[in-house]
C-alpha cells in the first residue's frame, strides 16, 4: 500500500537548488522553486518542508555519460546526508542524468513561459523516483 504523504525532490547545483513536490498517492510532480545555493538554503528548505508537510526528500545524483560518478555525484551525496542530519528525515537518490535537457525540452513546449529550469528539472528527477519506487 502507497504511504499518504508529500515528496519534495532536489536538482543540486552550485549555484542553484531546484525543489519540486509530489503526492506519493497522485504522483504529479510540480516544479515549485529554485534557491540560490547560499548561506540561507537549509533555512528555505526548512521552511518549504513546513510549507508542504513533506515526509520524504529525493536528490538527483548526477552520473557521467560513461556512467562514472563525478565529483558533481559527491556533491549531492553530501547535499542528501545534510538534509537527512538536519530534518531527520528519509532522503533517497534517484538519477538525475540528463534531467536539465528534459527540463529544457518541456520548457521549450510551454512557449516561453519560464519556470525555472532547475525547479523542472527537480520535477523530472521527481517524476523518475517516483516511476522507479513501486509500491510507494
Amino acid at each position: 500500500m502507497a504511504a499518504d504523504e508529500y515528496i519534495l525532490a532536489f536538482d543540486y547545483g552550485e549555484k542553484r537548488v531546484g525543489v519540486a513536490v509530489a503526492h506519493s498517492i497522485a504522483r504529479f510532480p510540480r516544479p515549485l522553486v529554485t534557491l540560490a545555493n547560499g548561506d540561507a538554503l537549509y533555512e528555505e528548505i526548512a521552511k518549504i518542508i513546513q510549507n508542504e508537510n513533506a515526509k520524504r526528500l529525493v536528490v538527483g545524483l548526477p552520473r557521467n555519460m560513461d556512467g562514472s560518478l563525478g565529483q558533481q555525484t559527491e556533491r549531492c551525496e553530501a547535499f542528501g546526508t545534510a538534509l537527512a542530519a538536519l530534518f531527520d528525515m528519509p532522503v533517497e537518490y534517484v538519477d538525475e542524468t540528463l534531467s536539465s535537457v528534459s527540463a529544457e525540452t518541456f520548457m521549450g513546449s510551454l512557449n516561453g513561459k519560464s519556470m525555472g529550469l532547475d525547479a523542472v528539472a527537480a520535477a523530472v528527477i521527481l517524476e523518475r523516483y517516483l516511476t522507479e519506487t513501486p509500491g510507494l
